[in-house]
């Protein structure tokens, strides 16, 4: 039966041989799912900038469909999906700012070791008295050095709660 060759942006598999490997990758079909694959970890404001410059495709405006599918030259996005994508990526920008002005302020990373390395001392002798009386007054210090918090894109549970503490509604239910 020999090996089988499986792709992943088209989602198919294929006798694995120079022939049917090379017909394939050089094919449109393979192309645009690739295209397709890539297009999906565009950024936000670049999506947006292509959606703004296309005009509204009358057929799927019309029947909710088109035969092009994701291929079609024309925007396939109504006005409340491109509102949504302004909002997303206005709030992108508004994320970045706040990052850029916490890195102005921020010590270097050896103010901040020594920093740390006095508090640390400083709580092993009061001991829970401070943490208790930090507590009360409501602000446990976060402050992570800019060199850590320079990666972008880091996932939520790994950026430092904001000055004042999240947000949480009183009547939520968790779980």
């Amino acid at each position: 039966m020999g090996k089988r060759y499986f792709c992943d942006y088209c989602d198919r598999s294929f006798q694995d041989n120079m022939h049917n490997r090379k017909k394939h990758l050089n094919g449109v079909q393979h192309h645009r799912a690739k295209k397709a694959w890539f297009d999906n970890f565009r950024d936000a404001s670049a999506v947006l900038y292509d959606e703004q410059i296309k005009k509204p495709c009358r057929k799927f405006l019309q029947k909710g469909i088109c035969d092009f599918g994701p291929n079609c030259r024309f925007s396939h996005m109504s006005e409340q999906d491109l509102y949504y994508l302004k909002r997303q990526v206005e709030e992108q920008k508004k994320l970045k700012e706040d990052f850029e002005d916490r890195l102005i302020y921020e010590p270097s990373l050896e103010e901040w070791l020594s920093r740390r390395e006095k508090r640390k001392t400083a709580l092993s002798t009061k001991g829970d008295q401070k943490m208790e009386e930090d507590s009360k007054k409501g602000h446990l210090e976060c402050d992570v050095p800019v060199h850590l918090l320079s990666i972008p894109d880091l996932p939520p549970s790994l950026i430092p709660p904001p000055p004042g503490g999240w947000k949480v509604k009183v009547n939520t239910e968790w779980g």
